[in-house]
């Protein structure tokens, strides 16, 4: 099977990101970007980012996860600690996070370390959470081998009845990661694909580097 995809090609002309225009703080950027792409519409979900990381034999894996929080220190995600991302995260603590945000041709590249947040926060976000999720973070061991859907389907109900008329507690292997960036690369598309591309790193002090990149 084949496809020659040569002739998908987009003029990306929306915006443009000037160096002389970016705060010093990284987050203050993404904070600008994050809003105004909610209020332009158009991406159905502008938290859902790709995170990449490494396996204990060095290849890598990437998937999208949500973003539920970010902060002055960081990016915060839930997940199954025992699932592949948690297992690499633990021999590897390197990640790569990024996003697109095709309505405003733009994307954010993450790169910085993950570890996990404080059981207390885990557990607030787990209380937030609707009782189906709750019950879904019970009944799947995230990335092993199933028989079939209705072994899944199995084991959902047998928690429900479980925790009928209870509270749902957090489970041990769930919860959160931050991912404390090291360099925060953001990219806006342009004509030509002169696309400008800034990426502050963080320096020994503290304080973030602003260079611009060639596209």
């Amino acid at each position: 099977m084949e496809k020659d995809l040569s002739n998908y090609r987009k003029i990306y002309k929306k915006k443009e990101l000037s160096k002389k225009e970016v705060p010093e703080n990284p987050i203050e950027l993404f904070q600008k970007w994050f809003y105004e792409v909610e209020e332009f519409g158009g991406n159905i979900e502008p938290n859902a980012m790709t995170i990449a990381t490494i396996d204990s034999v060095g290849t890598p894996k990437s998937r999208v996860v949500l973003l539920k929080k970010y902060t002055w220190e960081g990016f915060i995600f839930y997940t199954n600690y025992n699932s592949d991302k948690g297992k690499s995260i633990k021999k590897n603590p390197n990640v790569c996070l990024s996003f697109f945000w095709n309505n405003l041709e733009r994307q954010v590249i993450i790169q910085g370390k993950a570890e996990k947040i404080a059981a207390n926060l885990s557990d607030g976000y787990f209380e937030s959470r609707p009782d189906g999720s709750k019950l879904g973070a019970w009944a799947s061991n995230q990335s092993e081998v199933v028989p079939s859907r209705e072994f899944l389907d199995n084991r959902l109900a047998s928690f429900e009845k479980q925790f009928e008329h209870k509270e749902i507690p957090r489970p041990p292997h769930w919860g959160g990661y931050i991912v404390k960036p090291k360099s925060i690369e953001f990219w806006q598309g342009r004509p030509n694909r002169m696309h400008d591309r800034i990426r502050y790193t963080l320096q020994e002090d503290f304080n973030w580097k602003i260079e611009r990149l060639a596209p």
